[in-house]
């Protein structure tokens, strides 16, 4: 339940930074903004109106909306349509820029405060209390399979007849699991829960080692002053972003040539689970989680698709290359076909996810 209510503030928060992106755009080209609703419909209060908005707060509590006039091509004074081109792909563009600068605000929080990073890194300060640290799990691995997650700080290893191992480093690890024979005794520390994994290394053909299919480093605290995290947040930002949009161009591609593999994408219910594993490593954790998912919200919404943001300012170029408005019925259409595939294609993924958990 906790992770559920955790889940609804994350998510809560990251759509209403993307509203409020278009709100206070839209507010400054001109544009009459009739609603900016806390939560999605329906209404369960009228918080009161400023600034020409209604101000609502609704029960369903995933984020909110902002209701712009003219977006959907409603003809009138203070419209969407009214404004230029240019205002009209800020407005559309503001919400993903808002999390992109959100994103970089929690990264440069957790700079401060101190996040989980490699002793062997380029930030010029010490890494303090460095423990080793599961990094990664290859798919369908012994390690997967028996309940290793990534974020588990690894205590010891063992043998059946309770040799322990305590020299800790990714290759003496790696060195003692391939000469064991039998099952090995796994003990973490996850979020202050001790925990111990009994697991039987498979041999890998190809180098003829054993492993149990985990990455390992050394990770520890670093903390920068402020001008470094600002610095380092920005930096840590653009790389995200540039990889999230390397993936889901590739996704795209794939699912072009008939190659898509959803196995490893989360829905809803997907994320709740990332989320309380975050949440239960620490502050550090969750707020970088945090920030990973608002630049996937905006890289997401600036897929050139109908009914995402990106689609929308398509259109927008459209009209002002061509100098004709787009039919509005058409638009209205093709951003109703692009929401029920998007519904449709959440709605497998969920199903994914729920399978997963039994």
């Amino acid at each position: 339940m906790l992770s559920v209510i955790i889940f609804v503030v994350v998510l809560g928060v990251l759509v209403f930074v993307h509203e409020l992106g278009h709100f206070l755009i839209a507010k400054k080209a001109g544009v009459r903004v009739d609603e900016f609703g806390f939560g999605y419909p329906p209404r369960a209060m009228t918080i009161g109106r400023r600034w020409g908005t209604l101000f609502t707060l609704n029960w369903i509590p995933f984020g909110g909306f902002v209701k712009i006039f003219g977006e959907n091509y409603e003809e009138g004074d203070g419209g969407f349509t009214q404004v230029s081109k240019k205002w009209q792909a800020a407005i559309l563009a503001a919400g993903v820029t808002f999390n992109i600068i959100f994103a970089w605000l929690l990264f440069s929080l957790g700079f401060l405060i101190g996040l989980p990073t490699s002793v062997e890194n380029d930030f010029g300060a010490e890494v303090k209390n460095p423990v080793l640290t599961i990094t990664g799990l290859l798919a369908d691995s012994p390690a997967q399979r028996s309940g290793l997650k990534t974020g588990d700080k690894i205590k010891e290893i063992s043998l059946p007849d309770g040799k322990v191992f305590n020299n800790l480093n990714p290759e003496n690890i790696s060195d003692f699991i391939n000469k064991s024979s039998g099952q090995v005794g796994v003990l973490v520390d996850r979020g202050g829960n001790i925990l111990n994994f009994k697991i039987t290394p498979e041999t890998v053909v190809a180098e003829n080692r054993k492993i149990i299919g985990i990455n390992m480093d050394m990770i520890g605290t670093l903390s920068l002053p402020l001008h470094k995290a600002v610095y380092e947040g920005g930096r840590a930002t653009l790389k995200l972003s540039y990889l999230t949009v390397g993936g889901i161009v590739g996704l795209i591609k794939d699912a072009v040539m008939g190659k898509a593999d959803i196995s490893q994408v989360a829905g809803p219910v997907g994320i709740i689970g990332l989320v309380g594993d975050a949440s239960r490593l620490g502050l550090a954790y969750l707020i970088t989680f945090t920030a990973l998912i608002s630049i996937n919200l905006a890289i997401i919404n600036l897929v050139p698709f109908p009914a995402l943001d990106g689609g929308r300012i398509i259109f927008v170029a459209i009209e002002g290359v061509t100098q004709r408005k787009i039919n509005p019925r058409v638009a209205n259409i093709l951003n109703t076909v692009g929401f029920v595939l998007l519904i449709a294609v959440m709605l497998i993924v969920t199903y994914r996810d729920i399978l997963r958990l039994f």
